[in-house]
């Protein structure tokens, strides 16, 4: 599989996002990630709300890896990317950035798995779901 599209959403750093010393947290670089795939999977068509009412299955997070580069403060406009990296039948590889104009801040990758939200047991990702993502692939 070759890697998807680049989705790119917007984050403002707050007050609440940084430390004592100005610069934004080491984890809440995660919860950017979290948002920015939020945004590219509804882009697709895939609102995770309906979806778990719907098949009864979510995503969860299962692997990270994150390495930081330069630091972001107070005030700062960032871009955050989201690109599917690898689908498999129970999860998907995304790749994600933040950057600051040309600079990169952060960068990882994000494994999501399927699972049934009533057990948290590993399912399958319903065909649905691949078959949108191998469309925009």
């Amino acid at each position: 599989m070759t890697p998807g599209p680049v989705f790119t959403w917007p984050v403002r750093v707050y007050w609440e996002d940084t430390d004592a010393g100005g610069i934004v947290f080491y984890a809440n670089y995660l919860k950017f990630f979290e948002r920015a795939r939020t945004e590219w999977l509804r882009a697709l068509g895939v609102n995770q709300g309906a979806l778990k009412e719907g098949s009864g299955g979510m995503f969860i997070v299962s692997e990270t890896s994150v390495r930081y580069l330069a630091p972001a403060r107070l005030d700062d406009e960032l871009l955050v990317t989201a690109q599917l990296e690898a689908a498999g039948r129970a999860s998907l590889i995304i790749a994600q950035q933040a950057r600051r104009g040309d600079t990169l801040l952060c960068e990882g990758t994000i494994r999501i798995g399927w699972v049934d939200a009533q057990a948290l047991r590993p399912g399958r990702i319903p065909p649905a779901i691949l078959d949108v993502l191998n469309q925009k692939a």
